[in-house]
């Protein structure tokens, strides 16, 4: 059997010089592959740089102290937080981490630069609201203190807002409960409200006594009210009739007894005969004077006994007179007030 003839190889097209339009296309693309490199190059650097100022701006390159915070939850903690003081960072969380002891420790670097802020005394709180993320922040409240040293431990003050909201919906439920029982048909207020009701249409039904009527409860005794008052009202009547009578009367006997301008009165008439009687007892005075000399004479002459019974006649003749004068003016005055005898009465108009 024939084997057919091996089939031979095409043969390689042998090189050619390049011609010159192929050099000038080589030449471009060259040209354009510099500049893509250094394209990127320069695209490269742009991005190392703005990393690295990214870096230097975060304070990647400052010197920092290292601060242990500790705390018994750490939820709403990342790696990378501000610290803050005053509202301005002061420190970032570098690392979070669980102790032996079952605590949190957050790890915060603090640029030396501001690490001036903390003191012995400062005080560290983890807030978490219900809006937005968990803030770390830092309080001192006497710069004075000597500074908190390179890796200082300190526990952490927690707030966490929604950690109260079960105490406050258990608050409001019994705030609604005893709204509830306050606003109950049963309770105190609605029978106070009643109370109030009923006593408002008492009193604006005049039939039922109005104002009294709501006051005392039932019609019969407002109406006993309403007779009492016009009782008192006319017993005020009568008593300022007889005030007015009486004020007549004091002013009669005013006049019967001071008398007019001081004339025409008792009390003038009495004063003369006050004065008529001292005068009678100025004599009387007197003519006992003229006894007492008399009896001396009496006494001392006892010869003479005509010209003594002379005199003794004479003084009692004086005697008899002066007794007859105070014996008038006596009843002179018995018959003006007030010296009048007890039984006589003054009428007075």
């Amino acid at each position: 059997m024939d084997t057919p003839p091996e089939a031979t190889p095409p043969s390689l097209p042998e090189p050619q010089a390049p011609g010159p339009h192929q050099q000038a296309s080589t030449r471009a693309e060259r040209r354009l592959q510099f500049r893509a490199a250094l394209l990127l190059l320069t695209l490269v650097g742009l991005l190392v740089a703005a990393a690295l100022y990214l870096m230097w701006a975060r304070g990647a390159f400052d010197a920092t102290q290292r601060l242990v915070l500790t705390t018994d939850d750490s939820e709403g903690v990342v790696v990378g937080m501000d610290m803050t003081f005053s509202g301005f960072p002061i420190g970032r969380v570098a690392a979070i981490e669980l102790g032996k002891d079952a605590n949190v420790r957050i790890l915060v670097d603090v640029p030396v630069a501001d690490a001036h802020w903390l003191r012995q005394s400062s005080v560290f709180t983890l807030e978490r609201g219900l809006v937005g993320a968990a803030r770390l922040r830092a309080f001192t409240g006497v710069l004075d203190d000597p500074p908190l040293p390179a890796g200082a431990e300190r526990p952490v003050l927690r707030g966490d807002v929604s950690a109260e909201i079960p105490r406050m919906v258990s608050d409001a439920r019994v705030v609604l409960q005893n709204a509830a029982q306050l606003t109950g048909a049963d309770s105190a207020l609605s029978k106070t409200l009643a109370d109030l009701n009923s006593f408002s249409q008492r009193l604006a039904a005049p039939q039922k006594g109005g104002l009294l009527g709501a006051v005392t409860g039932n019609e019969a005794d407002a109406r006993r009210v309403a007779e009492l008052l016009d009782h008192t009202n006319q017993l005020v009547k009568n008593l300022d009739s007889v005030a007015r009578s009486v004020d007549t009367l004091v002013r009669k006997a005013d006049r019967q007894v001071l008398g007019q301008n001081g004339k025409d009165g008792l009390v003038p008439e009495a004063q003369a005969a006050v004065q008529q009687l001292n005068a009678l007892l100025q004599d009387a005075r007197q003519t006992i004077a003229k006894v007492d000399t008399v009896l001396k004479d009496v006494q001392g002459v006892t010869s003479n006994a005509r010209e003594a019974t002379e005199n003794l006649g004479d003084l009692r003749a004086d005697v008899e007179s002066s007794l007859l004068k105070i014996d008038a003016l006596i009843t002179e005055l018995n018959r003006k007030w007030p010296f009048a005898p007890k039984q006589k009465e003054v009428k007075l108009p």
